[in-house]
């Protein structure tokens, strides 16, 4: 390896992580910048080659790398997360789908002059999108709960089959007269599906089981799925061709729905890897494109460009949504929004090269039209999404919810206090016991790292405005400050203290400062709020009215109520900080937790739902 190829190779590792960085910075989907640099770095500048760098082993990495991505989005699919929605994402993905390959096939024909086969095969490899490119977006839109759910999981689900139908399409090409290809097409589906199927079976109950006895040490998982996944792949192809990513799809799925199979660690390992190959992947492939081959196929692109979203898109709702609950402006709403991703634009590159081996001069162009195809609609969508929503009343309102992070005991009474008020919450934390407590108390929440990529594509914010952390360990709670500043801004990020007044210094109270803000006051920890519930200390929300005002609430309870939130008539949720200005009046609600050996309805005061330790450990059906 010549000291060039080095070069090459560490520019395009600095490249992708400065486009990932930017990404984040401004919030749209990085797939954006890294498309840029891979043009620029290839037909524009001609720094990079990848076939030439690579040889003989680009094909085989594009390969084995969009496997690996697929098998990291497939671990996410827990089918318990997606009752009440399944219908529509089933018929999207079916029914749904079918009618765009269809009308995306017949806008290539008439709109580009391409074969029927060639045609076809663009159809399939298009309608696919992809959680990489679905999850930056809808960080920018907001959009409701329900809009939200169906693209993120139509984004993740559409990748196998997507690339499946392609096969398909693929091998009815290569199998000569139309007789001869139906027949052949229906045994390869047959073929594919069964061992795909089978082999994703096996490997992932057997490496679950492995995982659940303990016959694998917990610092060689990651090793271990790494090479099961590679080897399930290579594995599936070679017994029939192309099934090795129904293999990996169906291996993720089965780790992902087994019991008491923790995969929090490998799901953490394997994003970080698939970040990273889909940064590589769209530089390098990017890097392969014919600026001429594309500027020659004129207007025809913007014709299949319009039919895809104007035409395609709007048809695969109408006919998936039949039926189901969903609101007209939903329904337009998810009509307007799915950028094609990764898996597009790899399967586009293995099977155009292929079918130009295989005597098929107009295969040439489906990596440019792909790519087209990729651009404008991530492009113009995350432009346009946004006002959109806003326009169709889709989005939003004004977010109200926290994200609480900690599912401990204080951060599960306080989760429940403002759950009980109407507030959106959901905990996040690394402890599956605690995330199983909280589950059981009825609270919604996210087992994993909170600063990850997982976290990042799987935590609600839709309707949070903010982020209380309340883990044990002020490290954690800064990292996670850290983190989210940007997506909410330092003021809306509220820290409690992990040590007791009289063993905190001033670094410690500037290091909070630093990133947001210090919660409940410079008075309150962790340490002293743990004690105080333990002890029996309760979390009650009092209605104010003119008759006990703030002032004689003061006066009834003193130093022995701490002060958490405040509820204006609005329902807007107040948070209590250092140096907050918060002045309730009658008519407000006050969330305070009080020390033990206070009574919770004594005198003229509203008190109610008190929510202590014994409550706590009955437990809500989930």
């Amino acid at each position: 390896m010549n000291e060039y190829t080095l070069i090459q190779i560490s520019g395009i590792l600095v490249a992708a992580t400065a486009c990932q960085w930017l990404a984040w910075r401004v919030k749209i989907p990085g797939i954006v910048f890294l498309l840029v640099t891979g043009i620029l770095a290839g037909p524009v500048l001609g720094l990079l080659n990848p076939e030439k760098m690579m040889g003989d082993l680009f094909f085989p990495f594009v390969s084995m790398s969009v496997a690996l991505i697929l098998f990291e989005g497939s671990l996410t699919l827990n089918f318990s997360e997606i009752r009440g929605l399944h219908m529509v994402v089933r018929n999207m993905v079916s029914f749904g789908m079918l009618v765009t390959w269809i009308i995306t096939a017949l806008a290539a024909r008439m709109g580009l002059g391409l074969s029927w086969h060639i045609s076809v095969l663009l159809g399939a490899i298009t309608s696919v999108s992809g959680p990489t490119v679905i999850v930056p977006m809808l960080r920018t839109v907001r959009p409701n709960k329900n809009i939200a759910n169906i693209l993120r999981w139509e984004g993740i689900i559409v990748d196998p089959i997507g690339a499946a139908m392609a096969v398909l399409a693929y091998e009815f090409i290569i199998s000569g007269s139309a007789q001869q290809a139906m027949g052949h097409t229906i045994l390869v589906f047959i073929r594919l599906i069964a061992t795909g199927t089978a082999v994703g079976m096996v490997c992932g109950y057997g490496f679950g089981m492995a995982i659940r006895k303990h016959w694998i040490p917990e610092f060689m998982h990651n090793l271990f799925a790494i090479s099961l996944v590679l080897g399930a792949f290579v594995f599936s192809n070679h017994l029939q061709h192309e099934a090795g990513l129904v293999a990996v799809t169906v291996m993720g799925i089965w780790l992902a729905n087994m019991k008491d199979v923790p995969i929090g660690d490998i799901l953490d390992f394997k994003e970080h890897i698939s970040i990273l190959l889909i940064s590589v992947l769209f530089i390098m492939l990017a890097a392969r494109l014919c600026i001429d081959e594309l500027v020659a196929l004129g207007w025809g692109m913007s014709f299949l460009f319009i039919a895809i979203q104007f035409l395609a898109r709007p048809m695969n709702i109408m006919v998936s949504s039949i039926g189901s609950t969903l609101t007209w402006p939903e329904r337009h709403m998810l009509a307007w929004i799915a950028p094609r991703g990764i898996v597009a634009a790899a399967i586009s590159a293995l099977f155009a090269t292929q079918l130009e081996k295989a005597g098929f001069p107009d295969a040439g162009v489906l990596v440019p039209l792909t790519f087209f195809i990729i651009i404008s609609t991530v492009i113009v969508q995350s432009v346009t999404a946004r006002p959109i929503a806003r326009w169709l009343k889709v989005a939003e309102p004004t977010p109200n919810g926290f994200i609480i992070f900690g599912a401990n005991q204080l951060a599960r009474a306080i989760g429940k206090a403002l759950m009980d008020l109407g507030f959106q919450i959901q905990l996040a934390d690394t402890g599956w016991d605690q995330v199983m407590k909280a589950k059981n108390e009825g609270l919604p929440t996210y087992f994993g790292n909170p600063v990850s990529e997982h976290a990042d594509r799987h935590i609600q914010l839709v309707g949070i405005r903010g982020v209380l952390a309340l883990f044990p360990h002020e490290a954690a709670n800064v990292a996670v400050a850290i983190h989210y500043r940007l997506e909410f801004g330092a003021d809306k990020i509220y820290i409690l203290q992990s040590r007791p007044e009289d063993n905190r210094s001033t670094a410690d109270r500037m290091s909070i400062e630093n990133h947001g803000k210090i919660l409940f006051g410079e008075a309150a920890s962790y340490p002293a709020m743990a004690t105080d519930l333990a002890r029996g200390g309760h979390i009650i929300t009092t209605k104010l009215t003119e008759k006990f005002t703030m002032e004689q609430f003061t006066k009834k309870h003193g130093e022995k109520a701490l002060p958490l939130f405040a509820v204006d008539k609005n329902n807007r949720l107040h948070v209590y900080a250092h140096e907050s200005q918060i002045n309730p009046e009658s008519g407000w609600s006050l969330v305070y937790m009080l020390k033990n050996g206070e009574g919770s309805h004594s005198g003229t005061g509203e008190d109610k739902h008190p929510i202590d330790p014994a409550r706590l450990k009955k437990g809500y059906s989930v």
